[in-house]
């Protein structure tokens, strides 16, 4: 063999092993902001009314030891009374949820009652992130002794957690065929099973959880994009319409904002407001809060479009009457979203206490929607480094 078909043999090795190294740092560098988000964890300082962290799988357990298992808080109140569950991150996409349910857990005192909180049901899509629409990692919320880091998830559940996906998902039990991506949506699988797919079992805990507790009022939160109809708004079927409307009444009258009622459709499976109460005695509730990050025409994803909500394209869209919400410079920022669900909720339980006495919930210690527009959704967190480190969880 020649000299020079040695050289040109050794450069071709040069550059082969030169590209390979290249792949091999361009996959680190995308794989260690992913892997930094999955292993995050940020603090919840729980609130005297907190009295005891059950987790999903004590009443489910086909949950126990997977990543799709999470902690129900308990506040349990000083006198028997009504029971109320509070869902949180069935879309983890939509964060005005999560933080009203913090609002909760790290401020609310029980008199009457008990209430049950699971401020992260869908887990697994918690977990998860979807780089590839750009979305950030992250989002900070301000409070007075600094910022607060939180996750930004996905819709559905990882595959790393459910895979493979079906070609069709049918739902149990009605057999409904539905998208295969529903498999891994919480809000498609209720009332779930025993020993279905990891988030059939995730909505079967929460009906045993609601069934064997004797639960009254069940509360679902999510946001919904301002081109969506069913936005900033309470859904609840039949049986529950009437309290919902007299929620939406008294909210527009007290608190001057809007959140009217939409019906839970009869020929859609698998969504909490219709399962809940086909499946057991829970009057349910799902409340939608408009998330503008999530229209498909706005600007570049960012965490400032997250929590300001304020979109050029957007505002030109509502000028032309094409959104479904009142929509101005001002945007819809989070605090806003995340005051509506509040009062909203509290509303729910004050109705729903008038209604049926014997079973009233009574609870102090939350703000409604003029104080956190006021004060902002981080003003009611605490600071972890200052609590007592067994009333701090990992969430």
């Amino acid at each position: 063999m020649t000299n020079g078909r040695k050289d040109a043999m050794s450069k071709n090795l040069a550059w082969k092993i030169l590209f390979v190294a290249v792949l091999v740092l361009l996959a680190v560098a995308a794989a260690v902001p992913i892997i930094r988000h999955t292993r995050f964890r940020y603090p919840v300082v729980v609130g005297p009314g907190v009295t005891r962290v059950a987790r999903l799988s004590d009443f489910g357990p086909g949950l126990k030891g997977t990543r799709a298992d999470t902690n129900v808080y308990v506040l349990e109140g000083r006198e028997p009374g009504g029971k109320a569950l509070i869902i949180a991150n069935t879309h983890p996409n939509e964060p005005a949820g999560l933080l009203a349910a913090l609002i909760f857990l790290e401020n609310a005192e029980v008199d009457k009652g008990t209430l049950y909180v699971i401020p992260n049901f869908n887990r697994s899509a918690g977990l998860d992130t979807k780089p590839g629409d750009g979305y950030p990692h992250f989002y900070r919320i301000p409070t007075p002794w600094g910022e607060k880091t939180f996750r930004y998830g996905s819709r559905d559940a990882s595959p790393l957690d459910q895979w493979p996906d079906p070609d069709v998902f049918i739902h149990y039990p009605d057999r409904q065929l539905l998208s295969f991506i529903d498999a891994r949506n919480t809000n498609r699988t209720w009332p779930g099973r025993p020993n279905g797919l990891l988030m059939e079992r995730v909505t079967f805990a929460a009906m045993e959880l609601l069934r064997n507790n004797q639960v009254d009022v069940a509360i679902d939160l999510h946001g919904a994009e301002t081109m969506f109809p069913v936005t900033n708004c309470i859904v609840a079927p039949q049986s529950a319409s009437r309290l919902a409307t007299r929620v939406a009444l008294f909210v527009k009258a007290r608190e001057k904002f809007d959140s009217h009622v939409e019906p839970s459709p009869y020929g859609f499976r698998g969504l909490s407001h219709r399962e809940i109460g086909d499946y057991s005695d829970t009057l349910p509730f799902l409340l939608e809060a408009p998330i503008p990050f999530l229209d498909q025409p706005t600007g570049p994803k960012t965490e400032k479009l997250l929590l300001d909500g304020r979109d050029p394209f957007l505002l030109k869209l509502s000028e032309r009457g094409k959104l479904f919400v009142p929509y101005d410079e001002t945007g819809w920022p989070i605090d806003k979203r995340v005051g509506q669900h509040v009062s909203v909720m509290l509303e729910i339980f004050a109705q729903y206490s008038r209604q049926t006495p014997e079973r009233s919930l009574s609870l102090r210690g939350v703000p409604r929607y003029a104080d956190i527009v006021k004060n902002g959704t981080g003003y009611y967190f605490h600071d972890p480094k200052k609590a007592d480190a067994s009333r701090v969880y990992e969430e």
